[in-house]
């Protein structure tokens, strides 16, 4: 039945105008990237490699199990030369369906150990740190909970707010299943099905948080720090709590890129992959809207946002992260 749900976008997909890429004439090196990373921030970064290589990028974008779940479907007769997700468990998906090509020693060295599987078949290049998102006005930091899996409790009745549906929720979900076990992943999601309020995007949480609709809301960083940045109109009644002590609120969740064994250019897409997580490739990030933070530990962020050496996530293994069951869970909870 799971497997039925994840793959239900695929024939979708197939149909959009993703497919646009292969009806054109190629006059150059080019390779194909399944991108379920932001469409825009691709479309700034991609344009930079090609300068640098000659080598020309054709995005297909979708979600990240949509995506997955295609090249599981197409296996050795995919098209994909190069698998981009916004968080990793779409990455393990298909690590162990076996179709990702070993990346090259030099591009693992690249990124730390944490934020990369053991098996070297992909890695991380950019990340993004859980947060809690409070009303300034209705709640004070001292009194917001210690680990989000409070947040089920009671006393927390429509007082957060969350956006279950997309892959951004369901890595956090990853996580509280990761470090506290099934049972409690899931007494936590029937606890947030019972106190939550559900809004369609994190965006539309982080506007709940400020209009005063619900005190709380969980989300991602850099929603907050791009509006900040931009006009603080959505977020200007709010502040960011970051979970410590390795607590699963804590989670930072890592856009991944693999490249594909089936793919005949294995070496112009080793390349993106290598200029994806080097310097060049990193700064390109830093400096881009997205505000996600570089997993190169030689580019920093901008100053304004947390620095990523201050949080505190709870140790996991990326590989590990199991999104399947994830939405299992949250079906039998009532949330997808």
């Amino acid at each position: 039945m799971t497997s039925r749900l994840l793959a239900v976008a695929v024939p979708l997909l197939l149909l959009t105008g993703a497919l646009s890429a292969c009806s054109q004439e190629d006059d150059g090196p080019f390779i194909t990237v399944y991108n379920a990373q932001h469409e825009e921030l691709l479309k700034e970064l991609a344009p930079k490699f090609t300068d640098e290589t000659g080598i020309e990028v054709k995005l297909r974008n979708g979600s990240d199990f949509e995506l997955g779940n295609q090249l599981v479907a197409e296996g050795d007769a995919s098209p994909a030369d190069v698998f981009l997700t916004e968080n990793s468990p779409a990455m393990s998906l298909v690590e162990k369906e076996g179709l990702f090509a070993p990346l090259e020693e030099g591009t693992l060295e690249l990124i730390p150990q944490a934020y990369r599987p053991a098996s070297g078949d992909w890695t991380g290049f950019a990340a993004r740190s859980t947060v809690l998102m409070y009303n300034t006005s209705e709640i004070s930091e001292d009194e917001l909970p210690t680990s989000i899996v409070d947040l089920a409790e009671p006393k927390w009745k429509g007082r957060v707010s969350f956006s279950p549906t997309g892959a951004d929720f369901q890595a956090i979900v990853s996580a509280v299943l990761e470090t506290k076990g099934e049972a409690a992943t899931k007494a936590w999601l029937e606890g947030l099905a019972e106190n939550g309020e559900v809004y369609d995007g994190n965006n539309i949480v982080m506007q709940s948080v400020n209009d005063g609709e619900v005190e709380t809301g969980i989300a991602y960083h850099y929603y907050w720090y791009r509006d900040q940045q931009e006009s603080g109109e959505n977020s200007s009644e709010t502040a960011l709590h970051f979970f410590t002590n390795q607590d699963p609120g804590a989670f930072v969740s890592v856009s991944g890129a693999g490249v594909l064994e089936s793919s005949d250019k294995q070496e112009d897409a080793q390349e993106f992959v290598r200029w994806l997580v080097d310097e060049a490739g990193q700064q390109a990030l830093a400096d881009s809207y997205a505000l996600e933070y570089p997993l190169n530990p030689d580019v920093q962020l901008d100053s304004q946002v947390k620095p990523f050496s201050a949080l505190e996530p709870p140790v996991v293994d990326v590989s590990a992260l199991n999104g399947p069951k994830v939405i299992e869970l949250m079906q039998d909870a009532g949330l997808i």
